[in-house]
């Protein structure tokens, strides 16, 4: 059959192209891969004929299975893809490819955790244990969830429900709820917390130190006063690497706060977390057993294609609270638990399968040592940086992998809009990818290296592009 000819059976099978089309898929995969192991040297854009193609109108016949797969494969090699080795904005997954293969199994069988799913259910609860054991938390049991989003709303609520029992069925009441976090903290408590009816305003943002992590001396202010009023503490909130600089929180010092007052302690680790698996970054997470929850998105540090965030509690009871529930449709078989009596979430898909079979495939080890690497590859940026006279870099070293750097040019009377055009620039060029952060009011360039297959040689070429953009667009500014 022609790629061309209609396909004949039943709807929606792909028939006799079946084989083929696989086939036809694995080359694409397998060209990808190649692809990504050395970074271009310029980002592919998409064709006028292919930008015509993504304006048409639904069609009411389709194309052969391999036309389609061509047409896909086009679209995604001409976006921008976090899987190549210099993209280094914002904080994103590089596409592990025993991840990659793990997805196609598990949307291929499309099992479904609401409920028990017998050999599936039994490997999502063995990945929580073993990503607990990996960070050096003591798991009681959690969730695979499609984002750090939904593993901080999912913390909290467990959150909610303990400081004030009930809440679920009866709502606030009269109660005044209130949660801390840093300053520096992820836009998502803030979502969960007005998604919970807790209120933004109930949100205490606590002063930071000149390393960016939050004081405890200030929490513990905030706490007595806000006990003082009437208020009901709910949550504090401390951040294993925040999204701006890499920051992590004194978890020891902030644990020592809660328990004195009796407030739950969630640890949103999202981004920084894997690095408490590492020789280098452990001590900077001390304390991290003593939390009642947290929440790590394994698509980003950890490698694995999205989404596969997970949250993790220590006493599984604390989710099973506010979210277990009898209804004719659900059976229980006794006193055993279904997935949806401690999770948000019904329909759920095997999300642990990509992080379970890369631990299987590459081991603990190896996880630790590609994390290492992406330290060091910030240790060495910062390095560059700081020793060059066109670049400015923090005070502090990076506490993991992002290393905001500046460009200082003399003579440039407006540096906030010169390093905004210079992110421009390096965006355009297209051998780097860089996104830029404001802090303090000031425009900075933001690198951030969560990809296992970023080598040193990338470093030393995004250095040499920096410096390169800052002496052409100085030279076009005079």
């Amino acid at each position: 059959m022609s790629h061309s000819e209609p396909k004949r059976g039943n709807p929606l099978t792909l028939g006799v192209d079946r084989e083929v089309a696989l086939h036809h898929a694995a080359q694409i995969v397998l060209r990808a891969w190649r692809d990504f192991d050395q970074a271009r040297e310029e980002e592919h854009v998409p064709s006028a004929s292919l930008i015509a193609r993504l304006q048409e109108p639904l069609p009411a016949t389709g194309i052969s299975a391999m036309s389609g797969l061509d047409l896909a494969a086009e679209v995604l090699d001409t976006s921008l893809a976090q899987s190549r080795p210099r993209y280094l904005a914002y904080i994103g997954s590089s596409g592990l490819e025993i991840g990659a293969l793990a997805d196609l199994l598990a949307h291929s069988y499309d099992v479904n955790l609401a409920l028990d799913a017998r050999a599936a259910s039994l490997m999502d609860h063995q990945t929580l244990k073993w990503l607990g054991e990996f960070l050096g938390f003591p798991s009681g049991g959690g969730a695979f969830t499609s984002g750090g989003t939904i593993s901080n709303i999912t913390a909290l609520v467990a959150a909610r429900e303990r400081a004030i029992p009930g809440s679920r069925f009866n709502g606030l009441g009269s109660t005044t709820p209130v949660v801390y976090c840093s300053a520096d903290a992820h836009y998502s408590v803030r979502r969960g917390i007005e998604l919970l009816g807790i209120g933004s305003r109930n949100l205490r943002s606590v002063p930071i130190d000149n390393e960016r992590r939050l004081s405890p001396t200030a929490l513990r202010d905030m706490i007595t006063s806000d006990i003082a009023k009437g208020l009901t503490p709910i949550a504090v909130v401390a951040t294993g690497g925040t999204t701006l600089i890499g920051a992590v929180d004194p978890i020891d010092a902030i644990a020592d706060v809660c328990e004195e007052f009796g407030v739950w302690l969630h640890i949103d680790g999202a981004y920084g977390l894997p690095a408490a698996a590492t020789p280098e970054r452990a001590s900077a997470f001390a304390g991290l057993d003593r939390a009642d929850s947290i929440s790590i998105d394994a698509h980003k540090w950890m490698y694995v294609p999205k989404a596969c965030s997970a949250v993790m509690v220590r006493d599984r009871n604390s989710l099973v609270s506010v979210f277990s529930h009898e209804e004719a449709y659900i059976p229980h078989d006794g006193a055993v638990l279904n997935a949806v009596d401690y999770t948000l979430e019904y329909s759920r898909p095997l999300r642990a399968l990509k992080l379970w079979l890369a631990f299987m495939v590459h081991g603990a080890d190896e996880f630790r040592a590609a994390i290492s690497q992406n330290l060091q590859q910030a240790q060495l940026l910062y390095d560059l940086a700081d020793a060059s006279s066109h670049l400015e870099v923090m005070p502090i070293r990076p506490s993991l992998s992002i290393v905001p750097l500046r460009a200082v040019p003399s003579d440039v009377p407006d540096l906030n809009a010169f390093n905004a055009a210079l992110c421009d620039a390096i965006q355009a060029d297209g051998r780097v990818y860089l996104s830029q952060a404001v802090i303090d009011g000031e425009v900075w360039l933001r690198p951030c290296f969560t990809n296992f297959r970023t080598t040193q040689d990338d470093v030393h070429v995004t250095f040499a592009v920096i410096v390169e953009l800052i002496k052409k667009l100085q030279s076009t500014k005079e």
